[in-house]
């Protein structure tokens, strides 16, 4: 006679079982890719940065009035740049001040470099002031080595 077995496997087990098996190759898979870059290269964000993304503000003065300049950073690129408290009376007696500010904002949106801004020979001296006025607001965002190193720790 033959040795004949009988195997009997019922449809609800086998379902459990394929279902418990995907879930732990799906469970692996999701821990490999995790941990995949975990101790390799140190790539980080803030290498290909230029600034630190915020809102920076510098006080400026002109005559007896103090003004401030409030500049919006992403990492690469300025979003924008305002006086924040300027009054009627600045703006009457400095008419230039906000003409020339949004002109060099203009040209700092498109992606101009603060030390290449085309000063206009009209309003050359309060150009001139608001670049250096914003050139010192952005020194506060600028990523130093310091500050990458200590991001990094």
């Amino acid at each position: 006679m033959s040795n004949t077995k009988i195997v009997v496997l019922h449809l609800k087990e086998i379902i459990y079982t394929v279902l418990f098996a995907g879930l732990g190759i799906l469970l692996i898979i999701l821990l490999v890719v995790m941990f995949m870059n975990k101790g390799g290269d140190d790539t980080d964000s803030t290498t290909d940065a230029k600034y630190i993304p915020g809102v920076y503000n510098s006080t400026f003065v002109l005559s007896d009035t103090s003004l401030n300049l409030e500049v919006v950073l992403d990492k690469d690129h300025i979003n924008s740049i305002r006086i924040v408290n300027i009054d009627d009376a600045v703006s009457t007696f400095y008419p230039l001040v906000e003409p020339s500010l949004e002109k060099i904002a203009a040209q700092l949106y498109e992606g101009t470099d603060i030390d290449n801004i085309e000063v206009t020979d009209s309003s050359k001296y309060t150009e001139t002031f608001l670049v250096n006025a914003i050139k010192a607001t952005l020194a506060k965002a600028e990523i130093s080595d310091s500050t990458e190193h200590s991001d990094i720790q």
